[in-house]
């Protein structure tokens, strides 16, 4: 995902964007105490445990003001990482590295975070047939840094966007009349290769979803026994779907009610970043 063809098309995009919304003219600070490039190397620290992500991403950031700027880590996207372990090593032009640490930084804390945050909660679906999904809840022009660090997590990806797969929520059902009519109109429309996944507030639209051959089966924001009666009334004529008020403490509970996928906007909105700091910047004596 963040190497060759992929990271030039689908993310130096998004992280010049951040550069330049970082420096607008000039690092002014920077160019005050280093006016003349000059090599140095940082260390790159953990500050608390957890897991990390976006390794790639914190290197390219540099690697876009300098190309000859070098990361060296042991470490890998998705391991697990304690407070005070040296990450790895930056070295380049002091200049990038004091004008690109906070955007690098910005990206790999909060891409870690998710990974971590995501980790507990795929643990606590441990031994059990539920799969932990992220959503659409995600920050504007992070999706694909998000999702990716989602992955890295433990979980799966629901779909990456609007062209990517048919979710029929209550606005479409509402425009499309009941949900038999915008079940029927996505499945006239969408390539029959595509599922058709609906969404259910009660028993009563569950069993017109039912009805209508509905692929998957979203059951929205409904309690622990409604959710085990549509489990009971599907019996596996469709992959039901659990969202809406997901939080770590109801996963086990979910995962026993039995019901296939269970999706957590928190995954993305929710999770805290996890505290890395670029230290100990030195020159290097040539």
């Amino acid at each position: 995902m963040i190497n060759g063809v992929t990271t030039k098309v689908n993310v130096d995009q998004y992280l010049l964007s951040a550069l330049a919304e970082d420096i607008t003219g000039e690092d002014v600070t920077t160019n005050a105490v280093m006016p003349e490039p000059r090599r140095g190397t940082a260390e790159l620290i953990c500050k608390q445990d957890g897991i990390l992500c976006g390794l790639a991403v914190f290197e390219r950031v540099f690697q876009l003001l300098d190309e000859e700027t070098v990361f060296q880590t042991d470490f890998r996207d998705g391991d697990a990482v304690k407070k005070g372990d040296v990450i790895g090593t930056v070295t380049g032009n002091i200049q990038v590295l004091l004008s690109g640490e906070r955007t690098a930084l910005n990206y790999l804390q909060r891409m870690s975070g998710i990974a971590t945050f995501t980790r507990e909660m795929v643990q606590e679906l441990s031994g059990s047939g539920t799969k932990l999904l992220d959503t659409r809840k995600t920050t504007p022009n992070m999706r694909i840094f998000e999702k990716y660090a989602v992955k890295v997590g433990g979980a799966r990806n629901h779909r990456y966007n609007l062209s990517d797969g048919v979710l029929l929520k209550d606005n479409h059902i509402g425009a499309a009349g009941s949900v038999a009519a915008a079940v029927k109109m996505a499945r006239e429309y969408a390539p029959f290769v595509r599922k058709i996944e609906v969404e259910v507030e009660n028993l009563e639209q569950l069993q017109e979803a039912l009805e209508a051959e509905a692929d998957i089966i979203m059951l929205d924001n409904m309690d622990d026994d409604t959710m085990r009666e549509a489990v009971k009334r599907t019996a596996g004529r469709a992959q039901l779907e659990c969202s809406g008020n997901v939080t770590k403490e109801r996963l086990k509970i979910i995962a026993e009610i039995g019901v296939d996928y269970v999706s957590a906007g928190a995954l993305t909105y929710g999770a805290p970043i996890m505290d890395l700091s670029l230290k100990n910047l030195r020159p290097i004596e040539i």
